[in-house]
């Protein structure tokens, strides 16, 4: 399996690819904050994009998948059959009441 690249080796790669070029006599043009790239009288980028260019092709029906999908959506739909859940008995909390109706505390019991 391949390593991946870490973030820390495309940076060493940068580092040496910048040293290289600045040693065969590059130089790097400092731009002042601010200044855009883009020219201020040109449009923008995606009016100038053409998306579909070229013509629509010709589409080839195929007749037996599209009987196929037509005898489906004929069919009335199917129900998925309902899993039964087996319960088991869950402990359900009950206040336990005193004679004159004033609750003592709670208890959780087991209901079959």
């Amino acid at each position: 399996m391949k390593k991946p690249v870490s973030k820390a080796d495309v940076r060493e790669t940068l580092q040496q690819e910048t040293e290289r070029f600045l040693n065969e006599g590059g130089e790097v043009e400092e731009i002042p904050r601010g200044i855009s790239g883009k020219n201020p009288g040109d449009a923008p980028l995606f009016l100038n994009r053409r998306l579909f260019i070229e013509p629509a092709a010709p589409r080839t029906p195929i007749p037996e998948v599209i009987a196929a999908i037509e005898a489906r959506r004929q069919q009335p739909p199917r129900r998925a059959a309902l899993r039964k859940r087996s319960r088991l008995p869950q402990p359900r909390r009950k206040i336990i009441y005193d004679d004159f109706g004033e609750p003592l505390r709670k208890v959780w019991v087991e209901e079959d």
